[in-house]
């Protein structure tokens, strides 16, 4: 994989900064105060192996950035009548400590399709973005894969945990309930970023045209 960099800002009670958001599709990092952070998914983004950071520069939450906002924007590939198109999504992630929230809004040709304010991980607030876009436009990201699935759990983090079976097709679109894809879990080739994409996209058919792709278990248009 490749990775990609969105510019973005960090705010927190300390003030604000530029910064540099990257990702390889599966860790994220970004550097803040000449500290490096880096995390699986935006709320367990912890400082890099090294010295620790200077005291009172940071609000660390059980090892975490907490208590801060990182606003960034970012290219995304969206499919409109069959022809890959790029929009912008914007993203602002509020990590307070007890009930962090995210907001996305994207950009394409002047419209603009929101989340709710306050979701609570990117699987659900790219879930309602795709609930309002017209029928010929679709994500082509990880979270709109046909080839992508959460091991069912009762929580999720705000990203990352979203397992791609790119290497295991055919044995991931057989599988039908829950317990197939714990049996296939293992199979994974990785787990991704809901916002990542990949030359391996497949476009997830919707829930009734084929229930039993195993992307039901992610947030689906109704």
């Amino acid at each position: 994989m490749t990775d990609e960099s969105w510019a973005g800002w960090y705010r927190d009670r300390h003030g604000s900064e530029a910064v540099i958001l990257t990702t390889d599709g599966r860790q994220l990092r970004v550097r803040v105060r000449g500290t490096d952070f880096e995390g699986e998914s935006f709320d367990s983004l912890g400082p890099v192996a090294g010295p620790p950071p200077e005291a009172g520069l940071f609000d660390l939450a059980d090892g975490v950035l907490g208590d801060c906002v990182l606003e960034w924007d970012l290219p995304l590939p969206v499919l409109v009548a069959g022809t890959v198109r790029q929009a912008t999504l914007s993203c602002l992630l509020s990590l307070r400590r007890a009930d962090p929230d995210l907001y996305l809004a994207l950009h394409l040709d002047g419209a603009v399709y929101e989340s709710n304010r306050a979701e609570g991980d990117f699987a659900s607030a790219l879930a309602t973005i795709r609930r309002i876009l017209p029928p010929d436009m679709h994500l082509q990201i990880c979270a709109a894969c046909a080839l992508s699935g959460y091991l069912p759990a009762p929580a999720r983090r705000i990203s990352g945990g979203l397992g791609c079976f790119r290497d295991a097709k055919d044995a991931y679109r057989d599988a039908a309930e829950d317990t197939d894809l714990a049996a296939l879990w293992e199979r994974r080739t990785g787990l991704v970023q809901e916002i990542w994409s990949c030359r391996e996209f497949d476009p997830r058919p919707t829930a009734d045209s084929d229930p039993r792709q195993l992307g039901a278990f992610l947030p689906e248009p109704a």
